[in-house]
């Protein structure tokens, strides 16, 4: 045990292990951007779809649903079905990655739209305002730290199941993985997945804190 990790803290700190296009600097550029990317294009359907559920009240089965969904979907499976579908591309792993984060986005922007006081949203409406002043001026200001929660929630979900874009031949930091796992080069495995746990926590830790210095000033 001793001689793997001296190992695999040799292969972490190695200079060569971080240079070129399968060091390790650039398989973490490309885990970033799959990630990234997919937590963004799943908070734009997201987003809008539990601001609305809130704001009108209706379809809330579809936000309870979703969270089980979430956790109930088989996110290799589903690389492998659209893979089949639609050939070898980046395709299937956006559309799995997508399909894990937004039911944490939903679930989340639709507790905090809940959650806004209904008295509050009674004065907006007494004070002349309209159905998207309230949604935009009122609720959204006050659910804004459950919906930054959401998508914190749904990066860190997708950086640790972003390692399946390797499963279909593409980069990441899952490379070390599923390559790991092929030539049964034990410290190669364990490397990539501290890296992809450290990756996690540290965006965790960040967003955590950026989410405690924004809403400071508001009471718990």
């Amino acid at each position: 045990m001793y001689e793997l990790f001296k190992n695999l803290a040799k292969w972490l700190t190695s200079g060569s292990q971080w240079a070129g296009p399968d060091g390790i600097a650039h398989r973490l550029a490309e885990h970033l951007q799959y990630s990234l990317l997919a937590t963004l294009i799943a908070a734009a359907i997201g987003l809008p779809l539990g601001l609305l559920i809130g704001h009108t009240g209706k379809g809330a089965f579809i936000a309870i649903n979703l969270a089980s969904f979430g956790r109930a979907l088989p996110t290799v499976g589903l690389v492998v079905l659209v893979f089949l579908a639609g050939g070898l591309s980046m395709l299937p792993v956006y559309v799995a990655l997508v399909a894990l984060a937004v039911p944490a986005i939903v679930t989340n922007t639709y507790a905090g739209m809940t959650a806004v006081d209904p008295d509050v949203r009674d004065a907006a409406r007494g004070q002349g305002m309209r159905g998207h002043q309230v949604l935009f001026q009122v609720e959204l200001p006050l659910a804004l730290p459950l919906v930054m929660t959401g998508l914190r929630l749904a990066l860190i979900q997708v950086v640790a199941t972003a390692t399946i874009a390797a499963y279909v031949s593409f980069g990441g930091l899952g490379r070390y993985v599923f390559d790991g796992l092929a030539q049964r080069d034990l410290v190669q495995v364990l490397g990539g997945a501290v890296l992809v746990a450290v990756v996690a926590v540290v965006l965790d830790l960040l967003l955590s804190t950026l989410q405690r210095f924004l809403f400071r000033h508001r009471t718990a």
